[in-house]
């Protein structure tokens, strides 16, 4: 079954129990701070919305706005904005097809206020759809995903050029199914710039990142010469080019999270499995890339430390550190927030304990000017269903 959970939620889910069995070990190196949490909203996973998969966005004002995978009127997901005083709004509550259904990937916030995203499900043809919400909550589907060779799947979050077209990619769909990178303008006209051939990536779920010329990067979950995920580069003419091909083991495996990039044209990012920190378990990676391709491994997850670090892109500061979360791990194995250092320091600065905090961050973090963090994490449905938190350090 085609789903955002194909590779990862199906996978997590029984990662999760045998890494439970496992006896949690010290790690060396590894810090653990106190940092402050606080459950700005907790989702009922009815009208209100319920599964945030998607990370946030922040306004101006201080304003918080996000998306539900499920939830709302029609259980088909929601748009939510969330005060500074942690009132929450639903903005949007979508009916499911034709319309978008299920958003499970960040929003897209541009300067008039207008909000961005993809429905994964949905769409005239139920394979996915791009929406925009104005700040008043009035929805406009931009483009429905149709028939192959067409994009099927829209599991990133988008990114806009200064023309006002946005670029995204599809888990799925293109000539071979393995997923797409596209682009679609401002009046809705879509253009798949990329269909992946397996052979140079597979199953792309990651937002992407643009530099001043026009080419983008990004990651793939599968594919690549061991089927193991690749970071790739894409010209605006559509050329793309692998600059590495994950093998697996220490080297890291399926990354489902996009990239961030220093001022010398680096990347860094997350694998989902791989890595040697956890006793051949593979906890996930954080993992640097240099421009031409060569790739090192900053940090491996352990036991004691957080593990399976998912769909979130990493927030990174003036300093070089790396911030981010994972899906489990943690004193209660259900996930942290951790901070890398550019030496490759781990540092966990907060675990999620499953009380009023739920637990299971499944997106990343964004950060203000004052250094605190916000996120959402998942919960477990149907007993408890995510949360909107503020980390201060």
């Amino acid at each position: 079954m085609k789903n955002l959970f194909k590779m990862s939620k199906s996978v997590t889910v029984v990662s999760v129990l045998a890494s439970a069995l496992l006896s949690v070990q010290s790690a060396p190196g590894r810090t653990v701070k106190n940092s402050k949490e606080t459950t700005l909203y907790t989702f009922t996973g009815g009208a209100d919305g319920g599964s945030p998969y998607a990370g946030l966005v922040r306004d101006a004002a201080g304003n918080l706005y996000g998306a539900t995978f499920a939830g709302g009127t029609a259980n088909m997901g929601t748009v939510f904005k969330i005060s500074k005083t942690g009132k929450q709004t639903v903005l949007y509550s979508f009916p499911g097809k034709p319309d978008a259904a299920n958003p499970g990937s960040d929003l897209l916030l541009d300067k008039a206020g207008n909000i961005y995203g993809a429905g994964y499900y949905g769409g005239i043809s139920g394979f996915g759809a791009i929406f925009k919400i104005t700040k008043s909550g009035k929805e406009k589907l931009l483009y429905s995903f149709g028939s192959a060779p067409d994009g099927h799947y829209p599991g990133s979050g988008l990114i806009q050029d200064a023309a006002g077209s946005v670029y995204g990619t599809t888990g799925y769909g293109g000539e071979s199914d393995n997923g797409t990178v596209f682009k679609i303008s401002k009046s809705g006209k879509e253009k798949i710039l990329h269909s992946f051939t397996g052979t140079d990536g597979q199953y792309p779920f990651s937002t992407l990142i643009q530099d001043a010329a026009g080419i983008l990067y990004g990651t793939t979950s599968a594919g690549g010469t061991s089927g193991k995920g690749t970071v790739f580069k894409l010209t605006k003419k559509g050329k793309e080019t692998v600059l590495h091909s994950f093998a697996g083991g220490t080297d890291g495996a399926n990354p489902y999270a996009g990239l961030v990039q220093d001022g010398k044209g680096n990347f860094y990012g997350t694998t989902y499995y791989g890595g040697a920190g956890c006793q051949g378990n593979d906890c996930g990676t954080v993992f640097k890339t240099t421009p031409k391709g060569k790739t090192t491994v900053l940090h491996a997850f352990a036991l004691s430390d957080g593990h399976y670090p998912d769909f979130g892109t990493l927030v990174r500061d003036t300093a070089g550190n790396l911030y981010g979360t994972t899906y489990a791990g943690g004193t209660a194995d259900l996930g942290i927030v951790f901070k890398v250092s550019s030496s490759g320091k781990e540092s966990v600065l907060y675990s999620f304990k499953g009380g009023a905090d739920e637990g299971f961050p499944v997106a990343g973090l964004i950060r203000d000017a004052k250094g605190n963090f916000y996120g959402t994490t998942l919960g477990n449905p149907p007993t408890t269903y995510g949360t909107v938190f503020k980390l201060t350090p």
